[in-house]
């Protein structure tokens, strides 16, 4: 048996070795892409923007770990990257070299992970964007995730497999959402995919967590009689294809900006019909907000600009 089963073990050694480079040159056309794209972005942005300063940036500041400012207006000292690969996540679309965070985000998605298979019985996560190594405006996509304390989550679980750097950058998210907006697609959604996101807003340290509409509506049916958590399950556009987490300021870090408290209750009467009104789906069309400048964001992000 042994001696009839050698030429195939070498044929299927040959075929992995064959595929190795053409998925190499893949992930490498992939980060050419990548970088056109933000390549193009930039000579779009006027010479003040501060996604210009930011987004340019490819390693963190060597600073003791801060998140200054807001969300979505602000920059990240110290940063961390979460590691490309763990036993219970693997990042994705690794190109944009978004996956660093302030150092608390980094622990807590790390020791969120390793929980995920008993809480819902996937394998572990796929990490979407987390945020650029010193933070700041993106220069494409995402108005938050500026300060380290956000993290998109895939509504994919992580397969059981490694995935190879080409992959990442190539396998399309899943869309959970049903075609006409109004409710989550059976035939993807599962009770795996409310145990997680119950999981992540009853953790402690969590602010917010970001989800389409659609998403919200299932939660709210799916709940049951424990719905405390649904207040930090906050409808947005978008985010059928992962959820945005969002963690409070650390302790004591006073140049962090928190947000405003969610409202009481579970969000899910009037509050939640509204974002399937005509008013929500189809906005009066505004011009857009200019880009923001870096006299726009804190004075201490100019130092972490310019720290090495």
């Amino acid at each position: 048996m042994r001696p009839a089963r050698l030429p195939l073990l070498l044929l299927l050694s040959a075929l992995a070795l064959a595929a190795a480079p053409l998925a190499s040159a893949r992930a490498q056309e992939n980060a050419r892409e990548e970088a056109a794209r933000r390549a193009a972005a930039l000579k779009s942005l006027p010479q003040n923007a501060a996604k210009r300063f930011f987004g340019t940036q490819t390693t963190p500041a060597p600073l003791p770990a801060r998140a200054i400012g807001f969300y979505s207006r602000g920059c990240l000292a110290g940063a961390r990257a979460l590691p490309v690969d763990g036993e219970t996540w693997q990042v994705m679309r690794t190109s944009r070299n978004r996956n660093w965070g302030h150092p608390a985000l980094i622990a807590f998605l790390e020791h969120f992970a390793s929980r995920v298979p008993q809480i819902n019985g996937w394998p572990g996560l796929l990490v979407g964007d987390i945020s650029q190594p010193r933070g700041g405006p993106m220069l494409t996509g995402h108005a938050s995730h500026q300060i380290g304390l956000d993290a998109d989550v895939w509504l994919t679980p992580m397969p059981s497999r490694r995935l190879s750097l080409a992959e990442r950058e190539e396998i399309p998210a899943t869309n959970v959402v049903a075609r006409d907006w109004n409710d989550i697609d059976p035939a993807v959604w599962t009770k795996a995919h409310t145990a997680l996101i119950r999981a992540v807003a009853k953790e402690p340290a969590v602010e917010r967590v970001f989800v389409n509409p659609a998403i919200k509506k299932a939660l709210c049916r799916e709940a049951g009689q424990d719905r405390a958590w649904l207040s930090r399950v906050r409808p947005t556009h978008g985010h059928n294809y992962h959820f945005h987490i969002r963690l409070a300021c650390p302790r004591g870090e006073k140049d962090c900006r928190p947000q405003t408290p969610p409202p009481k209750g579970d969000g899910c009467g009037k509050e939640l019909d509204w974002w399937f009104s005509d008013e929500a789906r189809n906005p009066k069309p505004t011009p857009p907000a200019p880009p923001l400048t870096l006299d726009d964001l804190p004075a201490a992000c100019r130092t972490v600009l310019v720290a090495r």
